[in-house]
């Protein structure tokens, strides 16, 4: 699958980060350095959840960048309803992470400018480059493009969910990503579908 590599990758460094990340220790082999305030956990929850919060709220943000690039574009019906589906889902989501984020005065997002998520083995990312190459796709393979790309971008939530389930501690955290694996799986398996199903030949794909 495209990105499948980077996507394991980054993966695998942030589930070995998070293991270490409340004891971090210099390059000399000095004492720990703080963790930073924004990823510290707290009663309840641990710095798994914050991360994990963190990063799908702004990879929830891409996928609705990505959903709307479907919008009057030569589409089948059902393509279009999973993109708009796609899109009311992850803008509920982004509030309530959000919010849960609030109750631990945790931010959103952390500052680009502090590198944080970099030090803990990157975020999985669909790019602005990625996207404007996208609204430059032909109409005759735009739906093709769209899907690979949206696949792409559902499988990076699904890993990210499972490292939570696997090192998260606050239940509400859990059970969310235990939901986004459940349908970001279901919807690349319909996706996959679509890829493997011709369009109809009345389909105004030209």
């Amino acid at each position: 699958m495209r990105r499948g590599l980077r996507t394991s990758c980054s993966v695998a460094l942030i589930a070995a980060c998070v293991v270490l990340l409340a004891v971090r220790c210099g390059a000399g082999g000095g004492p720990p350095s703080p963790v930073p305030a924004a990823a510290r956990g707290g009663p309840g929850f641990n710095s798994a959840d914050v991360m994990f919060l963190q990063m799908m709220v702004s990879h929830q943000g891409q996928g609705v960048k990505l959903a709307r690039t479907a919008r009057g574009r030569p589409v089948r019906p059902e393509v279009a309803t999973l993109a708009a589906a796609i899109e009311t889902t992850q803008l509920a989501e982004i509030g309530d992470m959000a919010g849960r984020l609030r109750g631990w005065h945790r931010p959103p997002t952390t500052d680009p400018r502090s590198h944080e998520h970099d030090r803990h083995g990157g975020m999985p990312a669909t790019t602005d480059a990625e996207l404007k190459a996208l609204a430059r796709t032909p109409p005759d393979r735009f739906e093709r493009a769209f899907l690979n790309l949206l696949i792409a971008h559902q499988d990076d939530a699904v890993q990210l969910a499972r490292l939570e389930t696997g090192k998260g501690e606050d239940a509400w955290t859990r059970r969310l990503a235990r939901r986004v694996d459940a349908s970001r799986s279901a919807q690349i398996d319909r996706m996959l579908t679509l890829l493997g199903t011709p369009a109809p030949k009345n389909h105004p794909r030209k």
